[in-house]
């Protein structure tokens, strides 16, 4: 049986691991558009490779995979996070998970992952073809028996047929990634950008670049949108966990309003105002002859603590006795619910991703299967699934891969029918 895979990357690549250790005999080869297979695996995690997560404060699917929720939910019951662990584990790469959840090799070195994947594709006699990017998949002779051809935007790679095709190409910020599928009436879901810093053009608090808050929350005002995590002020807005996974949540909203919106800090992250107002009361009443700015949050930098002292319009030199109650309600109300006009948004490193892709509707929650095109697999990015910074979206990658990679085995055993 012949198995064409689009896209070297973490899907792609463990699918095919997988799909040759079930079905030996099957003729693979993956064809990548650009110069090297697993380029994004190399540089994620800051080279390091936040290959999964241990899910240990999760409180709900849905806040780890603001898209795909219920398939993930499903899938993982197929090849979880600890099915992640043990398989790296048995081909010799030693993982390690920090207090966060977030799981690296313990080398932190994302090359020992992309080193064993491919070592593994040589090994099992999969060939990686690169350089050659899909631009059309369909029936071959028109058929509907699964029999598939795929067409190359070079011309160099002559069109090739397959039994059965995987599509793990990754996201696509752009609806014209998906335009490969247009003959075979597969359902998208428009593709928007996920995973990104937030935009404050001309705010002071840009000034402040390079602080850090170990526990903010962010939320987008007027909605229901929140996330929590360190925070990042950076020369051109907001960066950070927070941030990120706020934009995850809202990707959709984002982009419908051209990434416009009104930002609210809260700079102590799950506390709220009443509990703020005792902390301020208490520093006032601890402190009566300091000045503001010189007892301020454990939380906060003396930097970030005097920009929220202007904000609210009090003198960094006057005493903590003379504050009075109104001066407390303004401290307040900047501690909890700092605003700020978002204008655009920023790329994050490698942690960019998309929402969006094709829609779960259309395809067999149990195989990843096409609905409409017998023989055609989904499986990464590729998918409308998503999740948020963490090592969550190579964890889709791993399990929607061995579950694609296990359908077309069984299919690959059965003589190459569904």
């Amino acid at each position: 049986m012949k198995i064409a895979i689009i896209g070297a990357g973490a899907a792609g690549c463990f699918a095919a691991i997988e799909m040759k250790r079930r079905c030996p005999k099957a003729d693979i080869t993956i064809y990548e558009a650009g110069r090297k297979p697993l380029a994004k695996v190399a540089v994620t995690g800051g080279g390091r490779c936040n290959l999964t997560n241990t899910f240990a404060g999760v409180r709900s699917m849905g806040a780890a995979y603001p898209r795909g929720e219920r398939l993930m939910k499903r899938l993982l019951k197929e090849f979880s996070q600890e099915d992640t662990w043990r398989w790296f584990e048995s081909e010799g790469v030693r993982l390690v998970a920090q207090d966060d959840g977030c799981v690296f090799p313990a080398s932190q070195d994302a090359m020992e992952i992309v080193n064993t994947l491919l070592r593994l594709l040589r090994s099992h006699g999969v060939r990686v073809l690169t350089g050659h990017r899909a631009a059309l998949i369909e029936r071959a002779d028109g058929g509907a028996d699964g029999h598939l051809r795929i067409s190359f935007a070079d011309k160099s790679l002559h069109p090739q047929e397959a039994d059965a095709v995987l599509l793990a190409n990754g996201g696509s910020p752009k609806a014209q990634g998906l335009a490969m599928l247009a003959p075979l009436d597969v359902e998208t879901a428009s593709p928007v950008p996920s995973l990104f810093s937030l935009c404050l053009p001309g705010d002071s608090v840009t000034e402040l670049t390079g602080t850090v808050v170990k526990h903010a929350a962010a939320s987008l005002s007027g909605t229901k949108m929140r996330a929590e995590g360190p925070l990042l002020i950076t020369h051109w807005g907001m960066s950070g966990p927070a941030i990120l996974k706020l934009s995850a949540y809202a990707a959709r909203q984002l982009h419908d309003c051209g990434y416009r919106a009104r930002l609210a800090i809260n700079w102590l992250g799950d506390r709220n105002a009443q509990d703020v107002a005792e902390m301020v009361g208490a520093l006032a009443a601890g402190n009566p002859k300091k000045q503001l700015a010189s007892a301020y949050p454990e939380q906060l930098n003396a930097r970030l603590w005097q920009h929220l002292l202007a904000k609210c319009g009090l003198k960094a030199d006057s005493r903590w006795g003379e504050l009075g109650r109104k001066g407390i309600n303004k401290l307040v109300a900047t501690l909890v619910d700092d605003q700020y006009s978002v204008n655009g948004k920023c790329r994050f490193k490698e942690e960019f991703v998309t929402c969006g892709g094709v829609a779960l509707a259309a395809v067999n929650p149990s195989t990843l299967e096409s609905r409409s095109c017998p023989g055609l697999y989904f499986a990464g990015e590729t998918l409308d699934i998503d999740g948020i910074t963490g090592g969550f979206n190579l964890q889709a990658a791993w399990t929607t891969g061995f579950v694609a990679a296990k359908a077309i085995a069984n299919r690959c055993q059965a003589g190459g029918k569904g």
